[in-house]
């Protein structure tokens, strides 16, 4: 509104009309204010959800070819610790009655939609954000689990899975901040402003995330870096 708007506004001098006129001034005022569109985070969450669905669909074809063939060597079983034959043979790779990778083919599917979605201008409400954010959670909790398993259990490494890895575990910490910056958990105005420009530290996070894994491994008595540099060399 203008100076001369405001001065007609003063209260002891509007009637109905101008009352109802100076609300629609000051709505169309607060919703020509900018809002935050984490576009970054769209493009994160899209580009993810291909890697990781992607991760999730080779497994699935090397989980057939397992039931069609007990015996075959799979393209991913590289050396004794980096194979995915055994975590697929495992309790742990059918923890929930079916195989693992039937959830990312599926579950995937939610962040692409929301990346997309984002992108196209959709804004979500507070409601639906906690739903996506506990789904993200989840993913990660689950992935933490599944490397406790390879490491201290199995003693592989799949590579699909450390794929999925790479990429659910940006995915939480980017999902964590968002929720911070879209005013999802109840804090100030200025504490999500500044959350809205922590982005840059995610990939920071998720190094320093990876480093703890390889440590888990050293301690779980598996060469990790060892095992990566033979690989390199051939």
């Amino acid at each position: 509104m203008t100076r001369s708007d405001a001065h007609a506004c003063v209260p002891h001098r509007m009637h109905s009309a101008q009352k109802d006129d100076c609300d629609n001034r000051g709505m169309s005022a607060q919703s020509a204010l900018p809002r935050h569109r984490p576009v970054g985070y769209a493009v994160w969450l899209i580009v993810a959800s291909v890697v990781g669905w992607w991760a999730a669909f080779q497994l699935t074809l090397d989980k057939f070819e397992v039931l069609e063939h007990p015996k075959a060597a799979l393209g991913c079983d590289i050396s004794a610790f980096v194979q995915c034959g055994a975590n697929l043979e495992s309790w742990q790779g059918s923890v929930f009655g079916f195989p693992n990778p039937i959830i990312g083919l599926t579950g995937w599917m939610a962040p692409l939609v929301v990346g997309v979605a984002i992108l196209a201008g959709a804004r979500f409400p507070r409601w639906f954000w906690a739903l996506f954010g506990l789904g993200i959670t989840g993913a990660f909790v689950f992935i933490c689990w599944l490397i406790g398993q390879s490491f201290f259990d199995l003693h592989t490494l799949c590579p699909w899975c450390a794929l999925t890895y790479v990429v659910v575990i940006p995915t939480f910490f980017a999902t964590m901040l968002q929720l911070f910056a879209n005013g999802t958990f109840p804090i100030s105005r200025s504490a999500q402003q500044r959350a809205q420009g922590m982005g840059v530290w995610v990939p920071l996070a998720s190094i320093l995330a990876f480093a703890v894994i390889v440590l888990l491994a050293q301690s779980a008595g598996v060469d990790l870096i060892g095992e990566v540099i033979r690989l390199v060399r051939g």
